[in-house]
């Protein structure tokens, strides 16, 4: 066996046996640990981990959850340049790290603000009910009469030139969208959307936010674009629709008060002059996924039953 052979086989039993000695340690810690370990610290445990719930329930509805992924992508690049050995990259992120509490307290105070006050009123109350009756899920069908009631909504105001500004929220929570507005939590319907944007209704200058298949807020003021490219004949309405989709995965549909046109914005773009079919699409397509149990089969009773419609 040639000399550069042998001290290669001598470098890997060297790594294998501090791997093996770092397994033997990290277990004999667990065991230490277990050994020490006494009722008040599993009651600590879920104390903590009760807490950090409740904190996440109250700012996940604002965009201080998309800060807090940032920050925890800043952590893991902070661990790669160190494993790395990245000495002047280390130094960099260890000195925002070293002043990480100052710096969330700006960013986040009015949300630490939110979070006292949310206690006070209950909220941990609340989250533990939450914790109880978890785990129910928006059924399909649901999901399916919504995007129906709202197609069917949008026609009838388009033919009336009816203006709507109609959200469907996604991942991105819209928390400080709904603060703007009503909060109404109501099942949706044809007459509910179309009874919201009546001319004369107090709400219908405002976005209905629809949530979790049902219409969870009315009367929501949205941001609007600063894109100075967007074509001036659009109108208000539609610059909100573009706006809120730069700032969040939503998906907007809009119907113009001045021409009856249907829209769909999504990632800060504007599909204009939609039909009815593919407004349906598009909704079953961002809402209805095809993994589910009614995936394919679903989709062509959808459309065959729209073709019976439109004869």
């Amino acid at each position: 066996m040639l000399p550069f052979q042998l001290i290669e086989l001598a470098l890997r039993f060297r790594y294998v046996k501090n791997l093996w000695n770092s397994v033997i340690d990290f277990f004999n810690q667990v065991h230490g640990l277990f050994s020490t370990f006494k009722i008040i610290d599993a009651v600590d445990i879920l104390f903590v981990a009760f807490m950090l719930y409740v904190i996440l329930r109250i700012i996940r509805d604002t965009r201080a959850m998309m800060l807090i992924r940032g920050i925890i992508l800043f952590a893991a690049l902070y661990l790669v340049v160190t494993f790395f050995g990245m000495s002047a990259s280390s130094y960099i992120l260890r000195s925002v790290f070293a002043n990480i509490l100052v710096l969330l307290v700006i960013i986040f105070a009015p949300e630490l603000r939110n979070i006292l006050e949310e206690m006070g009123k209950g909220a941990a109350r609340n989250s533990f009910m939450q914790i109880l009756n978890s785990g129910k899920g928006v059924e399909i069908n649901e999901i399916n009469k919504c995007i129906d009631y709202v197609t069917k909504a949008c026609v009838e105001m388009s033919d009336n030139k009816i203006g709507a500004l109609i959200v469907f929220e996604k991942e991105t929570l819209l928390g400080d969208v709904i603060e703007t507005g009503t909060v109404i939590n109501a099942k949706v319907t044809k007459e509910l959307i179309e009874n919201v944007f009546f001319p004369k209704a107090p709400m219908h200058d405002g976005a209905m936010i629809i949530r979790d298949a049902k219409a969870y807020a009315a009367g929501c003021i949205l941001p609007l674009t600063r894109d100075n490219d967007i074509s001036s004949s659009l109108g208000t309405r539609h610059r909100a629709a573009i706006g809120i989709t730069q700032v969040s995965d939503a998906v907007v549909v809009v119907v113009s008060e001045e021409t009856g046109y249907i829209s769909v914005a999504e990632n800060g773009t504007l599909n204009q002059n939609v039909s009815s079919g593919v407004l349906r699409d598009i909704l079953i397509g961002k809402f209805i996924p095809l993994s589910s149990v009614e995936n394919a089969s679903f989709v062509k009773k959808f459309a065959r039953r729209l073709n019976n419609d439109e004869k």
